[in-house]
């Protein structure tokens, strides 16, 4: 059962300095390796910073090998990478470096804890959020768990074992003392208003007249069978004057598939490709309908916005989390749901032109995702944090001799 949200918070530490000299991190922020881990944990970052806590007080851990090592000194925080890689869900003679690595990454937490002396801990996931629940259980540190996806991942389940409490995303998902906070997405995607902003976000891409517009993204890299699909969908619908289709290819699939990419300049159908989006904030303003994965950054920004779509979940992913998280919205009616071996050109048509035929249905599709969208899910985080740190460590009772 998740327990109830209960808003509050504490006076923010001014970043005080120990008797020791070094400075304290009012909270140690650890986890990463893709953007839909560290995003969520910048937001939780800036949300406390609006609170009063100093952003040096707010101090990140990541991996070499994460996103993170951009992301985050880009967003004005400090940084500290641990070494190492994570174990493969098979066995293979990498686990044993990566082992060795874990190992050496556990002992840099906990002396980078030790140094810091945080209030608090929050894990987002992946790598590096394992050695710092482990330096925060040893170091009586209260540690608390953000999960993203419907269905956790193996290191939030490992480290949920030891956390205070888990800001889950979803309702029912299976970590130990949840709270339902929902996932914290982008201040700029929080500040989407469809209806003001629809205008100006579709003369800023230049889509005229009254074409409806088709966003398609398979993220930051790409995702080969949506960009086949979508290829093929858009020379089926060449002939469309009512239609424009916003394509983001992927920064992989833009070299690997550009022999497939198709020429449609003297086209009546909008369709343009770009390799990567930046503003995907005015792209969501514009839009009347969204294709593409159902990752949990993707799925918190739809419902966030109260935007329809047509989601297909990435085969394989652990734990299928994509599904689940797609679930929620396809349940509330809020999208529809394409297995990724059933996608093609045609199948897509047939789903875009299914739901654009019917405005009213668009509509109550838009509704129905916005009324899982949790805007305030930062500051919830946020909060959920601010009163763990005020809870005292309680003390492991000693066995009767």
């Amino acid at each position: 059962m998740n327990l109830p949200y209960q808003p509050g918070g504490s006076t923010p530490d001014e970043a005080p300095v120990g008797a020791s000299g070094c400075r304290r991190a009012w909270a140690a922020i650890a986890g990463g390796g893709t953007a839909g881990h560290v995003h969520p944990g910048l937001a939780v970052a800036r949300a406390l910073v609006r609170r009063g806590h100093l952003p040096e007080s707010i101090h990140f851990v990541g991996s070499i090998r994460g996103v993170e090592r951009d992301l985050v000194p880009g967003a004005g925080f400090e940084l500290t990478l641990l070494p190492g890689r994570g174990l493969e869900r098979r066995l293979s003679w990498q686990n044993l470096s990566s082992a060795w690595g874990l190992a050496q990454a556990v002992v840099q937490a906990g002396r980078l804890l030790r140094r810091l002396r945080p209030a608090v801990v929050l894990g987002l996931g992946g790598y590096a959020s394992v050695p710092c629940a482990l330096a925060a259980r040893q170091l009586k540190i209260p540690f608390v768990v953000a999960e993203q996806n419907a269905a956790p991942g193996m290191a939030n389940r490992l480290a949920g074992r030891w956390a205070r409490a888990s800001a889950v995303s979803f309702p029912g998902t299976e970590l130990p003392r949840p709270v339902l906070t929902g996932n914290p997405v982008r201040d700029e995607v929080q500040n989407v208003d469809r209806d003001r902003d629809r205008a100006g976000a579709r003369s800023t891409l230049g889509v005229g007249g009254e074409r409806r517009l088709v966003v398609v993204t398979g993220g930051s890299l790409g995702a080969a069978r949506i960009n086949r699909a979508a290829f093929d969908a858009a020379r089926r619908l060449a002939d469309r004057r009512d239609l424009a289709i916003h394509h983001v290819v992927g920064r992989r699939d833009w070299q690997d598939l550009a022999h497939l990419r198709p020429d449609l300049s003297d086209a009546s159908l909008d369709y343009r490709a770009v390799e990567f989006e930046e503003d995907m904030a005015g792209v969501y303003a514009a839009a009347d309908l969204v294709v593409g994965r159902a990752g949990a950054t993707s799925v918190a920004e739809l419902a966030v916005v109260g935007l329809p779509s047509v989601l297909i979940p990435l085969p394989g992913a652990p734990g299928d989390h994509q599904t689940a998280n797609a679930a929620g919205l396809v349940a509330a009616g809020g999208a529809v749901m394409v297995s990724d071996a059933e996608l093609d050109g045609a199948r897509l048509v047939s789903e875009v032109d299914g739901l654009l035929a019917t405005p009213q249905l668009l509509a109550s599709m838009g509704m129905a995702a916005a009324g899982l969208g949790r805007r305030d899910a930062d500051n919830r985080v946020a909060d959920l944090l601010e009163e763990c740190a005020r809870q005292p460590v309680p003390r492991r009772r000693r066995k009767q001799q």
